[in-house]
């Protein structure tokens, strides 16, 4: 999770020869695209629209021939903690019409290549399809004579893609990130031959929470998501322990009281209606990845049993995923870029006290004290790991960042590769 604006890819083969034209047609529309050195793009393409806290549909039919030329307008973001020089989250433009792809595709007239699809990272609060270059990927990809296309997405994030409650559960409105991320997978099975690629070839990765999604459509759910798809690339995140869309009951009615919808008879109609900047104004309010609560985060995917059907450590160790091959890699100290905000944990009895009240409120005193001796104060044993008692920002921090770290990336990495070795090829 350290890499925080990485999008969701999908690598695909061709079906057919790719021809050098920069327009396409679809049963919606035309797209015209341009030609830069080996690569033809797309940019900026719907594939799908949506009002707010509503599930994505088909996009618009066009009437002219569409410019897709220029990337599509982010999504609306979460304002996050200042650390200057970190995170850079401003666009040109930010809209709630964003449900827009890119498409990288070789110059080649080749039936061998083959399209990745890519979805940002940005810990469900921020991220834009824009925010990594991945031409490199597909140029490389020509170089090693095995070429390869490209697709990125936007999909919702905040509370605009994670509204939880009981009302988001009525309305069948659950996770709307994730589905938008399944509705991108749905129009590349539909339409992607006609760029050339092959809907049976499908990767899908990323990076941060675009590998965490891609970890959750992986898994056995409603939707079918894993069947969309023939294999994973996932790297710094993977399938976490999450709540329920229940838990997320007293976030909705925060937002419903500041947004002054509470006398509102339908409260979720009147979300809908409410002014952006006032919506967008209570989240900035909620804690992000910088605030002292660190990851456990406010809006992000919640078990609904639909989109997540489950916690998602049982379906792993029910088997409940898709048989795929699957790549899920992690970087050394995970962890630090999170522990930044709890540097004013100095203690032993305050890093425990911590570590039981915003993460494990179910373990035991015998459970913390064990913990407490798995993850020593010694700072030669934290993370950064290796660097003797360098980097030691506060008397906790390395002890923090080992544990966060192990907690959100080592762990569940582990587990899943454990598991998943016993059915089909996995790599780490």
């Amino acid at each position: 999770m350290i890499a925080l604006f990485i999008p969701l890819y999908v690598l695909l083969c061709p079906q057919a020869t790719v021809a050098d034209a920069s327009t396409v047609s679809l049963t919606y529309g035309t797209f015209q695209g341009f030609i830069s050195g080996n690569l033809t793009q797309f940019l900026g393409v719907p594939f799908a629209q949506a009002g707010r806290f509503e599930r994505p549909k088909e996009p618009a039919s066009l009437q002219t021939v569409y410019n897709a030329t220029s990337f599509g307008p982010a999504c609306p973001q979460q304002e996050l903690s200042p650390i200057p020089g970190l995170v850079a989250n401003t666009y040109p433009s930010v809209s709630e019409d964003c449900l827009s792809l890119n498409v990288f595709r070789p110059t080649v007239t080749d039936s061998s290549v083959g399209l990745p699809r890519w979805i940002y990272g940005g810990g469900f609060q921020v991220g834009n399809s824009r925010d990594y270059d991945l031409t490199p990927v597909v140029e490389r990809s020509i170089e090693r004579g095995k070429p390869i296309m490209v697709v990125t997405l936007n999909y919702r994030v905040t509370a605009l893609g994670f509204l939880a409650g009981k009302e988001a559960a009525a309305a069948g409105i659950s996770n709307l990130g994730l589905r938008d991320q399944i509705f991108g997978l749905q129009w590349v099975q539909k339409y992607i031959s006609a760029f050339g690629g092959d809907p049976d070839q499908v990767v899908v990765g990323g990076v941060s929470a675009g590998s965490i999604s891609t970890a959750y459509l992986t898994l056995n759910n409603n939707q079918d998501s894993n069947a969309l798809f023939r294999g994973i690339f996932l790297q710094s995140g993977p399938a976490l322990h999450i709540p329920s869309l229940s838990d997320g009951q007293a976030d909705y009615d925060n937002l419903v009281a500041a947004t002054n919808c509470s006398a509102s008879t339908e409260t979720l109609d009147c979300l809908r209606h409410a002014p952006l900047d006032t919506v967008m104004a209570v989240v900035n309010a909620t804690p992000n990845f910088f605030s002292y609560q660190s990851v456990n985060l406010v809006w992000g995917p919640r078990i609904d049993g639909d989109v997540i059907a489950r916690d998602a450590w049982v379906s792993i160790s029910k088997g409940l995923y898709g048989k795929m091959p699957k790549m899920i890699g992690m970087c050394d100290d995970e962890g630090t870029l999170f522990s930044f905000s709890t540097l004013n944990i100095t203690t032993d009895q305050e890093f425990s006290a911590y570590v039981h009240s915003n993460y494990l409120p179910k373990t035991s005193p015998d459970q913390m004290a064990e913990l407490a001796r798995l993850y020593p104060q010694d700072p030669t044993q934290g993370s950064p790991f290796g660097t003797g008692t360098a980097n030691e920002l506060s008397p906790e921090y390395k002890r923090m960042a080992a544990f966060q770290g192990d907690l959100l990336m080592t762990s569940p990495r582990r587990f899943w590769l454990a598991h998943a070795s016993l059915t089909q090829n996995v790599w780490g």
